[in-house]
């Protein structure tokens, strides 16, 4: 039985650094964003449902999330249709890989935990966090998207205070080192909680 860890937090704040924490530390991963690229793929299941419920997403027999972004800007209610597609499907996804795990700590790497009401399917829940300011720098350093943009992004994720209240850790990002140890500190307090159990 693997001791299930949401990880969450909002775009920029560290979260796939600090996944890969857990990771060299023994802990298996899922995450949410390659769940969603292999069932984008060719083959992938959502490419079957998006063909029947928005066609004009799919290019070269793959959802392309290009012309999804070009969908959601012309109609914002798209999202939605999208949220209903891929949610459900992303859910499988992770429930399949439960089915191999054989560690002590399985991380779930979920953005909108939170958002889609997920973490009572976890044993406890991480959020990472930064400053706002160094959250728009690193997110902006990237290059791959505009202010706008980010705040467009950071308008549809519950704020990171509210994520930070309702989480049972909090791991602050500005310093690797730092990092590093609240994510031992995390592994310790679990391998206690298993202990107890």
């Amino acid at each position: 039985m693997t001791f299930k860890l949401g990880l969450t937090g909002s775009i920029g704040m560290g979260k796939s650094t600090t996944a890969q924490m857990f990771v060299d530390r023994g802990c298996a991963l899922w995450d949410a964003d390659a769940a969603v690229h292999r069932l984008y793929a060719k083959g992938g299941s959502a490419v079957k449902k998006f063909a029947e419920i928005l066609p004009e997403a799919i290019e070269d027999d793959q959802v392309s999330r290009k012309k999804l972004k070009l969908l959601i800007e012309r109609d914002p209610n798209t999202l939605k249709i999208i949220e209903r597609i891929v949610h459900p499907l992303v859910r499988a996804d992770r429930e399949r890989m439960m089915v191999s795990v054989d560690v002590h700590v399985t991380v779930f790497d979920i953005p909108l935990l939170f958002e889609t009401d997920a973490q009572d399917e976890f044993d406890a829940v991480a959020c990472v966090h930064v400053s706002d300011t160094e959250q728009k720098r690193r997110v902006l350093a990237r290059g791959t998207m505009s202010e706008d943009q980010f705040h467009l992004i950071l308008s549809k994720q519950m704020p990171i205070a509210d994520k930070l209240a309702r989480s049972d850790y909090q791991i602050e990002t500005s310093s690797m080192d730092a990092a590093a140890q609240q994510v031992d500190a995390v592994l310790a307090d679990i391998s206690k909680r298993i202990a107890d159990a």
